[in-house]
């Protein structure tokens, strides 16, 4: 009724963030448009993970009742069909040659997949690099691999990477690209028949798709792509003939450990989890060093106990979304229903994932924290290569232990799993709200820790009335994915122009 400051809680316990703003401010925070007012709930109301609609069913349970499974999915396990194909490609023998497109080249899945090319040059050829600004890094990429294409992401970038490479009197000049173009070069390049690709977020959806529709296979490195696209690209997949092979740790594990399942042998699939960057401290203490030291807790989230990883990647695994992302990318990758998927923490980082049998059997991979690994057995699928690595030593790890992860600490887990529920493009939201949350968080915009579920559960709480979920197109993932960028957005702006001080 006034203009008069008053103390205000954005959500209820255990996800509150004390904050004193104007009864103005207050009102048009919670009545705008960018933010639903759930997200934002009074101390009086539940606690956000368990007053939403979209949290009614249970976060997992390995039921195994069948029930929402996939019968198609994207990679080449559970059929008949998967299993002869695997058969074939193997008795074709370890003399392989495949050549490369690489879309992420300066990342480190980029600079990991050519290490791999160095180490087994009798297999691969890289025909095409793509990357962001480092044209540094790309032009001794060039200079190295010889590839025809070599794209940026900015045209101020390709420039660069053009005055470099003639500065270093490069002999094998390749067509230079920039942008969306130069990306769509590089993943359908006619000579290229694997794509890699380590583009971060939604950026690789639509070079994936134009390339399975050129039959190349996908090493998949990028999770958003199934995460946000899953709807449109299993189809496409089993229309192209083409394999997608899984290249990050934890949905590779799981990859071979199904050689050899049957049809119908899956039953569970159990994911792995280091825990993040903050796995060591209790709920409370989150809470209260969110409080407390948001510049600390800034700090720490962008640093990976385990995983030499990049800024996104490990801020999600900070909030554990990178988890809830797997869970979703692993249904679509396997077809395993969401009440068959669980997720536990593994703080040594050495069993990548597991899978259990009908029969109850569990199967594990093991392996050191060493991105190499599973990219090598995505791009030389299904064979084994003889690789320069560290064998692994058991007795020098000592032992391995696992626990439950705590939803009410990471409240991103019942989110990702609230959206595969819903099915359709409520996953496109959650992954596009991510990002943006998770980029203005590291943009330190004044965004705390606690921020980035709450933003991201408004958006897909303002979605539900729109949500799509059958003949999902690409335009509908497409629009869903601005439309959920552009309301985080909107609602960091509130936030930002709201006269609020952390106490």
């Amino acid at each position: 009724k006034s203009n008069k400051s008053l103390s205000f809680q954005l959500l209820s316990p255990p996800y509150r963030l004390k904050m004193k703003i104007s009864t103005a401010a207050a009102t048009a925070l919670l009545v705008a448009g960018g933010v639903s007012t759930h997200a934002f709930a009074p101390q009086s109301a539940q606690r956000v993970t368990s007053s939403s609609v979209l949290f009614a069913s249970p976060v997992s349970g390995s039921k195994g009742t069948g029930e929402g499974w996939i019968s198609n999915p994207s990679a080449p396990v559970n059929s008949e069909a998967s299993a002869k194909k695997t058969l074939a490609e193997s008795l074709k023998g370890a003399t392989f040659m495949k050549r490369l497109s690489l879309l992420g080249s300066t990342g480190s899945i980029g600079t990991q997949t050519l290490e791999i090319v160095d180490a087994c040059p009798d297999n691969f050829v890289v025909d095409a690099l793509s990357a962001g600004t480092n044209a540094a890094l790309m032009a001794d990429q060039v200079m190295k691999y010889h590839p025809k294409i070599a794209s940026m992401s900015t045209p101020e970038a390709a420039a660069e990477l053009a005055d470099r490479l003639k500065a270093l009197n490069c002999q094998q000049m390749p067509s230079i690209l920039s942008g969306d173009e130069g990306i769509m070069a590089a993943a359908t390049i006619d000579t290229a028949d694997t794509v890699v690709t380590g583009i971060v977020g939604a950026a690789g959806l639509k070079p994936t798709i134009e390339a399975i529709k050129l039959k190349k296979d996908i090493a998949l490195a990028n999770k958003e792509t199934l995460i946000s696209g899953g709807p449109v690209i299993n189809p496409l997949v089993q229309k192209y003939g083409v394999t997608i092979s899984p290249a990050d740790s934890e949905h590779s594990a799981i990859f071979q450990c199904l050689q050899g399942v049957p049809e119908g042998g899956l039953r569970r699939i159990i994911l792995t989890a280091s825990g993040g960057a903050f796995r060591d401290l209790s709920k409370d203490e989150l809470f209260n060093m969110c409080r407390d030291d948001p510049r600390a807790v800034q700090a720490k989230a962008t640093t990976h106990p385990n995983w030499d990883m990049g800024a996104k990647i490990t801020l999600d695994s900070a909030t554990m979304m990178n988890k809830g992302l797997e869970v979703i990318e692993a249904h679509y990758l396997f077809g395993a229903s969401y009440d068959d998927i669980d997720i536990v923490i593994h703080p040594q980082s050495i069993v990548h994932s597991m899978v259990e049998t009908q029969d109850t059997s569990c199967m594990a991979q093991l392996g050191w924290a060493d991105m190499r690994l599973p990219l090598v057995y995505s791009v030389s699928w299904p064979h084994r290569l003889k690789m320069p690595y560290r064998p692994l030593d058991l007795a020098e790890v000592g032992s391995l232990t696992f626990q439950k992860p705590d939803h009410e600490k990471y409240p991103c887990i019942q989110l990702a799993y609230a959206a595969g529920r819903a099915g359709g493009t409520m996953t496109a939201v959650l992954n596009a709200a991510n990002e943006m949350a998770n980029e203005k968080f590291r943009a330190d915009v004044g965004l705390g820790f606690l921020d980035i579920p709450k933003l991201v559960e408004g958006a897909m709480e303002a979605h539900k009335a729109d949500l799509k979920i059958d003949d999902v197109n690409l335009d509908d993932i497409l629009s869903c994915d601005a439309w959920a960028r552009q309301h985080v957005e909107e609602a960091c702006q509130k936030l930002d122009s709201s006269p609020i001080i952390m106490v």
